[in-house]
């Protein structure tokens, strides 16, 4: 049973020019509403699945720091009322923008348990922040952090991105040097990757974004790695780095191809084998919610097949890389079994490296993961 729980939020105050997930504009939406939904849906998963106690909470956007503290709160009373959290819970992750959380949200979120605070930096250039669509400039993020310590959060993560509009690698240190004057717990550092619906697919498709070459983009990435790891900072993913015992409770349930409840408009969740998406549009989610008490889109009961994919793609994500011992007890059969013909091949090209008790990347496999991963979607 999940011992995980991922909530979404939908609403935002301004749209990013990268961002596809499930969100729309604040202004005029029926924000109690729902936040009745989700109290209803929470409710109703509690009830349908036997639930031990809960490990690990991630409340993300969309912007979570959109609701009033008051909602917020209807939001975090939800949890401690439908499900048990204890001593057993770990990690209970918000996001929050820099300059887009009061002190009145800061209060309630530690009041209620939330231990970690995830801020959404991504650059300390104004240029690439306004390129981006981002509404924050570099001094909010300083302090909204200073006040985060202030209220007594003591694990923070920043996201960073890269392969930015214009962005130099200049700029990318630039932005790493700041990041790290910080002295957070934790950084998420992703590539810029452009998804449809947004307003970077439309200009790539005018010819009118201007990203860095994919050598630029390796370079950054190297750069990345190198930087983390003269500050003191573990890779302990592809995207993720971390100080000693601050790695991310909550994705690592990911990553290790476990069970998690999604609850929210276009939350993805996955439970008893089946990995289920939620209805997207808010209002039809709230409809849906009131009336039925089902939040479910579409769902797909996933076979063994399946499940294995997921394990090694999911799971080679994390430079510890695949248990041998714990594939075979999920699956009965021994990993590089059933993974022969690609594992040589993998090996052969020095992607992979296979060690007594594990399969892992190489570091030229981290700059060459997507091909690793596709190499075990087909099995003949």
């Amino acid at each position: 049973m999940p011992t995980a729980i991922y909530v979404h939020i939908p609403f935002c105050e301004h749209i990013c020019h990268y961002c596809d997930f499930n969100k729309v504009f604040l202004q005029g939406q029926p924000v109690d509403e729902y936040v009745q939904a989700l109290d209803i849906e929470l409710a109703d998963a509690a009830d349908k699945y036997f639930t031990e106690p809960i490990q690990t909470i991630y409340i993300g956007g969309g912007t979570p720091t959109a609701l009033s503290a008051k909602q917020l709160e209807k939001v975090l009373a939800s949890l401690h009322k439908h499900f048990t959290l204890n001593d057993s819970l770990k990690e209970w992750t918000v996001e929050v923008n820099p300059g887009g959380v009061t002190d009145d949200q800061l209060n309630v979120l530690r009041d209620y348990g939330v231990n970690r605070l995830s801020i959404g930096v991504q650059t300390f250039d104004p240029f690439l922040l306004k390129k981006i669509g981002r509404t924050h400039q570099p001094e909010d993020i300083y302090k909204t952090i200073e006040r985060a310590r202030q209220k007594g959060f003591n694990n923070l993560t920043v996201d960073l991105m890269f392969g930015l509009p214009e962005q130099t690698m200049e700029a990318f240190d630039a932005t790493l040097k700041k990041a790290f004057s910080l002295e957070i717990e934790h950084f998420s550092a992703y590539s810029l990757k452009v998804e449809e619906k947004t307003v970077f697919y439309n200009l790539l498709r005018k010819g009118k974004l201007p990203l860095p070459t994919e050598d630029e983009e390796a370079l950054m990435y190297e750069r990345l790695i190198e930087q983390m790891n003269k500050h003191g900072y573990h890779q302990y993913e592809i995207s993720n780095f971390a100080k000693s015992g601050y790695e991310s409770k909550h994705n690592i349930i990911y990553w290790n191809n476990e069970e998690y409840f999604g609850i929210g408009a276009g939350a993805h969740g996955y439970i008893n084998g089946v990995r289920y998406a939620n209805i997207g549009p808010v209002q039809k989610y709230i409809q849906s919610i009131s009336e039925k008490k089902q939040a479910r889109f579409e769902a797909n009961e996933l076979s063994e097949k399946e499940r294995m994919e997921e394990e090694m793609f999911m799971g080679l994500r994390m430079l510890d890389g695949v248990s041998k011992q714990k594939f075979y007890e999920r699956y009965g059969i021994q990993l590089t079994e059933m993974y022969q013909k690609q594992i040589e091949q993998l090996a052969a090209s020095q992607l992979i490296q296979v060690t007594p008790d594990r399969v892992k990347l190489t570091r030229k496999g981290v700059f060459l993961a997507n091909e690793v991963f596709e190499q075990f979607l087909v099995v003949e």
